[in-house]
C-alpha cells in the first residue's frame, strides 16, 4: 500500500429491458475521468444489489421494496402479449385481458408485472425465466404478457406482439440508497433528468443563495429608472423622444411659429 486513495468510479445497475446507453454516453462526456461500470441484474435482485453496495445507483422496475431506497419514476411501459406470428391475436392492433381468457398464458417466476390475477388459463408449471417463457411461446405452448421492452429484448422472427389493455404496467425508476446520496449520484440524477452542466444539482446551485460567511452582491440599478426621473425634475431631458409636431407649449399655437392669429 502506498497510501494513495483508489480512483473514483461509478457503478450503475440496470434490469433487463432497460437501455442506459444514452445516459452513459452523457456521463462519459461530462465526467471522462470517472469510469462508469454497468452491472446487469435480475429485476427481483435489483433493490438488494443497491442495499448491499453492489451499485451506486440503478434502473429498476416498480413496484419494488423501497425500504431505505430513494426512487425517481422515469417512464411507464406499454404491456404487450407475445404470440406466434400466425396467431389470431395478430389480426387486431390491440387486445384486452378478457380476450385472452381462453388462452394459456405463461407466468414466469421472474415476472415483473404486479398481478392480482394473471389473465388466461395458467400453464401446468411456471417457467423459471422470461427467456424460457418466450421459447415456450415459440413452441406453441402458450402466450406471454410482458412489458414491451422485454418483448423487444427477446425478439424472435417467428414471434410478434400486440398491446394488451386491462393489465398492470411496469414503471422504470432510477433508485439509490438514501444514506449514500453522494456527489456522483447527484451528478447522475442530473444527467437522467436532463439538466445541463451548469445546472447540475449538488454543487450549490445559485438559487440556494450565497455561501455562509459571504454577503450577496447588491443588484445593479436599472439605467432607465430613477436617474432619468431625477433629470426630469431638474428641467433636463426625461429620456423620452418628443413626438413631431407636438413640441410647442400650451397656448403657443400648436407649434406653428411666426404665423400670428387672425383677429375677427
Amino acid at each position: 500500500m502506498n497510501g494513495s486513495e483508489a480512483s473514483p468510479s461509478f457503478r450503475l445497475a440496470y434490469v433487463p429491458g432497460v437501455t442506459p446507453t444514452k445516459w452513459v454516453r452523457i456521463w462519459n462526456e461530462r465526467l471522462p475521468g470517472i469510469p462508469l461500470d454497468l452491472v446487469q441484474v435480475p429485476a427481483a435482485e435489483a433493490s438488494g444489489v443497491l442495499r448491499d453496495g453492489g451499485a451506486d445507483a440503478g434502473f429498476l422496475r416498480l413496484p419494488t421494496d423501497r425500504t431505505d431506497l430513494s426512487a425517481i419514476p422515469l417512464y411507464t411501459e406499454t404491456t404487450v402479449v407475445v404470440v406466434p406470428k400466425d396467431h389470431l391475436v395478430t389480426a387486431a392492433e390491440e387486445v384486452s385481458a378478457e380476450e385472452l381468457a381462453d388462452e394459456i398464458v405463461l407466468h414466469p417466476l421472474d415476472d415483473t408485472l404486479d398481478w392480482e390475477r394473471p389473465p388466461g388459463r395458467p400453464a401446468f408449471e411456471r417457467p423459471a425465466t422470461t427467456a424460457d417463457a418466450v421459447e415456450l411461446v415459440a413452441a406453441g405452448v402458450g402466450l406471454l404478457v410482458v412489458p414491451q421492452s422485454l418483448a423487444r429484448l427477446h425478439h424472435r422472427r417467428d414471434l410478434t406482439y400486440r398491446p394488451v389493455t386491462g393489465t398492470p404496467q411496469s414503471r422504470v425508476a432510477l433508485s439509490w440508497r438514501e444514506d449514500r446520496t453522494t456527489d456522483l449520484v447527484e451528478d447522475f440524477i442530473g444527467i437522467v433528468r436532463g439538466r445541463t452542466v451548469n445546472s447540475t444539482r449538488g454543487r450549490r446551485p445559485a438559487a440556494e443563495g450565497p455561501e455562509p460567511g459571504k454577503q450577496e452582491k447588491p443588484k445593479p440599478k436599472r439605467s432607465d429608472g430613477g436617474g432619468a426621473r431625477r433629470k426630469s425634475a431638474a428641467g433636463g431631458q426625461t429620456g423620452r423622444t418628443p413626438r413631431r409636431g407636438s413640441g410647442g407649449a400650451k397656448g403657443s399655437g400648436g407649434g406653428r411659429r411666426g404665423r400670428p392669429r387672425r383677429r375677427s
